[in-house]
């Protein structure tokens, strides 16, 4: 195999410290616990644990409100925890990678209690202030997190902005001082030996408040470009970049293989398609398989030799994958890993979202008082006026919301599901009887042995190379149930093959199969060229 950036061919972890493993009974994840489960994470074959953030901070929005870059947050651990992470991954062969919020800190963070004490601080221009009248915003650009993204200052008596929480200070990237504090801080942690940073709302860093400009600014690649050669230029690490605007177009520059700017971003086409005009994703529509696929095809052909991608479901921030684009009844394990199959063959760096690996589902919520995410009760309280009911507004953030993502990872079927001693931050999903890792390890044919084939099949030679470099043939575009694509370098071919449905299919093979490498039911049924795909039956084969 030739030699190539190593985050090319690396397969990404994210943990979401607070769900993870708790290690003191205290009820929330910590670092120490993440510690503990490392052996597990080799044993599956990860190369980057991605970790949201561990930071300092008030918890507002769950670390993304960061009070102190420097600290560890109390109920995390210590500073000495981390370190120690960081040196027993590397042990096993992993790179830890941080989360880290530069768009916005917390309106707890120095900068900002001096900043709203006195204009006249170096630290005030570290934000966004406008001035004005009480009780008259600057304009109407809204928060994402609901309602207006201008709050009044008493101190100053002015405006500032916050396109999140409003204990989420945007900072002014304008700054060069504030610039340069922030690359010195990124230093400050790979000098410690980190693997890289994945880089939160990155591309609103470029907003144009004035212009109600949040994506996409014209200076944004100017930023990201000095913040690139300040730090990241000088390591060898992986950079991505989170950002729910981007095209193919701009794409090309964050991820240009001259690493000017980001290794990849994350792109989130395929989860907004179907997205409501008016509701966004609060009211879906149903998904449309087709617009998916030629959502993908398009980034696998427009990015191939120009930048590069980074492929995922689900998040801390989006609904189980098996739930929002499988079936987590019936089919719950047969569409989770036909998931896996359909992503991990593109060229890309699949991301595996903690619980993913062992087919977690979304969870059941039956009144608000269940629900810890902000967004989520923020858009209670606004949907209610707007003439929603309880139960409507209950099943959208049952089949949308962040908490899906958040519940307790499924360890064993002991009390909390082997997450913690005490009393969980959040409920954990009542099916950890059925679905937990304990289980899944014991099980040769479970979820968790797909997605550690699946990974060892990216590391071996011979097929690492096609999945890294090769070209991307789609096939059966306009099928609404069936994928098929090949990927092909230097006469190796690999086909990609599945039912996304739950409807049984006879299709026609362009190619013929020579060795099936994975599959998701015991046999395939193949007669001549024509094969028969049970439903969310998928797998990977040599074809000639």
């Amino acid at each position: 195999m030739k030699q190539t950036k190593w985050w090319k061919n690396a397969v990404v972890y994210q943990i979401y410290p607070r769900s993870f493993q708790d290690s003191d009974g205290d009820g929330i994840g910590d670092i120490p616990g993440i510690i503990s489960r490392l052996d597990y994470l080799k044993e599956l074959g990860i190369d980057v644990i991605w970790l949201s953030p561990v930071y300092q901070s008030p918890q507002d929005d769950n670390g993304y409100d960061i009070s102190d870059y420097y600290a560890i947050h109390p109920e995390y651990g210590t500073m000495e925890d981390m370190d120690r992470l960081i040196r027993e991954a590397e042990k096993r062969g992993i790179k830890i990678v941080m989360d880290l919020v530069v768009n916005h800190s917390s309106d707890e963070h120095t900068w900002f209690t001096e900043a709203k004490k006195d204009r006249s601080s170096k630290y005030h221009d570290y934000y966004i202030w406008r001035q004005g009248e009480k009780g008259k915003v600057p304009n109407d650009l809204q928060s994402s997190f609901s309602g207006s993204a201008w709050e009044w200052n008493e101190e100053t008596e002015e405006y500032y902005l916050h396109l999140f929480s409003r204990k989420q200070p945007d900072l002014n990237w304008e700054n060069p001082g504030m610039r340069q504090d922030i690359y010195r801080m990124m230093n400050w942690w790979l000098e410690k030996g980190l693997g890289g940073f994945r880089l939160d709302v990155v591309d609103l860093l470029g907003k144009v408040p004035d212009e109600k400009i949040r994506e996409n600014g014209p200076r944004l690649h100017e930023y990201i470009r000095e913040m690139s050669r300040e730090t990241f230029q000088k390591y060898d690490i992986v950079t991505v970049g989170e950002t729910w605007g981007a095209n193919v177009d701009n794409a090309k520059l964050y991820s240009n293989p001259d690493g000017s700017e980001l290794s990849m971003i994350f792109q989130f086409e395929h989860i907004v398609a179907s997205h409501s005009k008016e509701y966004g994703k609060w009211k879906e529509a149903e998904k449309d398989f087709v617009t998916i696929k030629k959502i993908f095809t398009n980034w696998q052909k427009e990015l191939h030799g120009t930048g590069w991608n980074s492929l995922f479901w689900d998040n801390h921030d989006l609904p189980r994958a098996v739930s929002a684009f499988g079936n987590d009844g019936a089919y719950r394990e047969e569409s989770a890993k036909m998931l896996a199959t359909f992503l991990h063959g593109f060229q890309g760096t699949p991301y595996v979202y903690e619980g993913e690996e062992l087919g977690m589902t979304n969870v059941h919520m039956e009144d608000l008082s269940q629900v810890r995410d902000i967004e989520a009760r923020n858009k209670y309280k606004e949907l209610k006026k707007e003439g929603w009911s309880h139960e409507e507004i209950m099943a959208s953030i049952n089949h949308i919301g962040r908490d899906n993502a958040r519940t307790p990872m499924q360890w064993d079927d002991t009390e909390n599901a082997g997450f913690t001693t005490g009393t969980p931050w959040i409920g954990v999903n009542p099916n950890y009887g059925e679905i937990n890792a304990r289980a899944e390890l014991a099980d040769e044919t479970s979820v968790f042995h797909y997605y550690k084939n699946l990974i060892s099949l990216r590391k071996r030679q011979e097929w690492g190379e096609v999945l890294m470099e090769g070209d991307y043939t789609p096939w059966l575009e306009e099928d609404e149930d069936i994928f098929l694509y090949i990927r092909s370098l230097h006469g190796k071919k690999l086909l990609v093959l599945g039912n996304f449905h739950d409807k049984e299919r006879k299709i026609a093979l362009p190619v013929k199969i020579k060795t099936v490498l994975l599959k998701n039911y015991a046999e395939i049924q193949l007669q001549g060229d024509e094969i028969s795909l049970r439903p969310y039956e998928a797998l990977m084969a040599e074809v000639v």
